[in-house]
């Protein structure tokens, strides 16, 4: 039997297809204009075609970096951010927002004795295909299903009891809730179930300035932003800090 594919999901698929959608309009917009204007306005009518065109381009292109951040991208943005956790083997591990597994069972791969848990609510619009049963899947598929374990949880109320985990990790999920009270809530909850020492990193695409502010004032040590990189088409960036 062929083993299971590993698919880490199209990160806000609802997005890339948008852009892709404003790629056909375009060009369909662009043809339908120099079909009818073609004979009596044939200068025009290329130049808007050209122009449209370039346009469609433009979005198609955009599409498709979305997609190649989420296919290939991520796959190396994991192993930078993991990088800085420096894990040794025996750690507890816990990944907010963790989707279909993309970090948690990259944290897994590092460890011996040491367990993941990723917590997440499953919001397909924030990830094609968002479940736990889709994450359970990877795991099994990149043999890391016993040190690995998926379950519902809310990044503003971790159920978790205080100094826990000795690392807490997160990638491009701060970002989706509501507002900044909400975020400043996540991280203080991050920080609260990481032992004494423990390392939290943080990725995201926005809002990573804020995160370190909020960091520093809740006495995180450490505290250190990453050089700007191009992600999603989107400016994004790593925030550590330990306890």
């Amino acid at each position: 039997m062929a083993a299971a594919a590993v698919d880490y999901g199209i990160d806000a698929p609802l997005v890339a297809r948008g852009w892709f959608g404003r790629a056909a309009w375009s060009l369909g917009v662009g043809l339908a204009f120099w079909f009818m204007n073609r004979q009596e306005y044939p200068g025009p009518a290329g130049r808007m075609l050209a122009v449209l065109t370039l346009i469609a381009l433009a979005c198609a292109g955009i599409a498709w970096f979305k997609i190649h951040s989420s296919r290939d991208g991520k796959l190396r943005l994991r192993e930078q951010l993991l990088d800085q956790l420096a894990l040794k083997g025996d750690e507890k591990v816990l990944d907010i927002g963790c989707g279909r597994g993309l970090l948690a069972i990259g944290a897994a791969k590092r460890l011996k004795t040491g367990k993941v848990t990723g917590i997440d609510v499953w919001n397909p619009q924030d990830l094609s295909g968002n479940s736990a049963d889709a994450a359970k899947e990877n795991a099994k598929a990149e043999g890391v299903a016993d040190r690995v374990r998926f379950e519902s949880g809310d990044a503003r109320k971790l159920v978790f009891p205080d100094n826990n985990f000795d690392a807490v990790i997160s990638a491009n999920a701060l970002h989706t809730l509501a507002d900044d009270g909400e975020r400043e809530q996540a991280l203080r909850e991050g920080l609260r179930v990481l032992k004494p020492e423990g390392r939290l990193v943080i990725f995201d695409t926005a809002e990573t300035g804020y995160y370190a502010e909020v960091l520093r004032a809740a006495d995180a040590k450490d505290v250190t932003l990453s050089p700007w990189s191009f992600l999603w088409c989107q400016p994004s960036r790593s925030v550590t800090a330990r306890k």
